[in-house]
């Protein structure tokens, strides 16, 4: 692959990340913030399945699910996506958590001897908007890939397609494992905000370290991403998850809107309506039309108020369509009704 232009990062030296608007229908994006681990040893299986929210039975060649690993609370601590790579499985960790999250992890490593968690040295996840390069890479076979997860052994890595946005944006990630090169076309670079933008509008959490075990994963709509196997066995966590899904305790979950407003809010600001809070930014990026789109956990009993965000309560935010039905809220406008 070649080598790629160095993405602004959100930190506190440099601009707030504005994304395209609309959202390009073709080209690639680095996505910088993203690190691969890969999972290897005889324990592997056994670790993962006792640590996270995927049956590992479901993680194949050819299928690569997302998962959730939880704090003994059910709280999430990390989002991510399990690729089989032979004995080993792959998973991606955004790099402001990983140190954390492998720290955690470790805790029960140390139990799988000869069973390791080691970061990717040559590891790197690029983002495709649209069909066009995705095809350049996987030719043919690109018509196997019709569903989020479905997955190919491509030169140096793997190709994935992952959730289409509210829109039917078509979308791809290329996991890169080794020391070839896939060649992209730097002309179609896009900007890493770009696939935040895109995340958002296909319902796509991620967590930073201020939303970091603020959630259990069906709040994030984990469950509708195939995140979550709830007829698996006992897992860290699984107790608080599994009883919120069967006794119908899911009293908030994901939204998407959107924010008349050129700064984003930050992970972790409250939404708020009738004076009081109800909800949580997740995920917010400013847009280059001068709005904001983000994602935020919010009650499901106050998503027909008015709803603001702390530090804006004059400017109204707008709920958006998500790509994907969350049935939980009729059930609780039901209840509430």
């Amino acid at each position: 692959m070649t080598d790629a232009k160095s993405p602004v990062t959100a930190d506190s030296g440099s601009a707030p990340l504005t994304a395209d608007f609309p959202l390009p229908e073709t080209g690639w994006s680095s996505l910088s913030n993203r690190l691969l681990v890969r999972i290897s040893g005889p324990g592997t299986d056994k670790f993962l399945q006792g640590q996270f929210s995927q049956h590992l039975d479901e993680v194949v060649t050819g299928y690569s699910p997302r998962a959730a690993a939880a704090t003994p609370k059910g709280r999430a601590y990390c989002l991510t996506r399990m690729v089989r790579d032979g004995d080993d499985v792959l998973i991606d960790l955004q790099h402001e958590l990983a140190d954390g999250i492998l720290t955690q992890l470790r805790k029960y490593l140390m139990l799988f001897r000869g069973t390791s968690a080691e970061a990717v040295s040559e590891g790197r996840v690029v983002g495709l908007f649209g069909t066009a390069d995705a095809s350049s890479l996987a030719g043919d076979g690109l018509c196997e890939l019709n569903q989020p997860g479905d997955t190919m052994a491509v030169d140096g890595g793997f190709l994935i397609r992952v959730e289409s946005t509210a829109d039917g944006l078509d979308r791809f990630e290329l996991w890169q494992t080794g020391p070839s090169q896939v060649a992209l076309n730097d002309a179609n670079q896009r900007p890493e905000a770009d696939w935040q933008a895109s995340d958002i509008a296909a319902g796509i959490a991620s967590l930073t370290d201020q939303t970091r075990e603020a959630f259990v994963p069906q709040m994030l709509n984990w469950q509708h991403v195939g995140g979550v196997h709830f007829k698996k066995g006992c897992y860290t966590g699984q107790e608080v998850i599994a009883r919120m899904h069967f006794l119908g305790q899911l009293k908030k979950s994901l939204y998407r809107c959107r924010l008349a407003k050129t700064e984003a809010p930050q992970p972790g600001a409250p939404v708020q309506a009738d004076g009081r809070s109800v909800g949580t930014v997740v995920n917010a990026i400013a847009l280059a039309n001068g709005s904001c789109e983000l994602l935020a956990v919010i009650r499901h009993d106050a998503a027909d108020k008015q709803l603001s965000v702390g530090g804006y309560a004059d400017v109204r935010l707008d709920l958006l369509p998500l790509p994907y039905a969350v049935p939980e809220r009729e059930k609780n406008h039901q209840t509430d009704t």
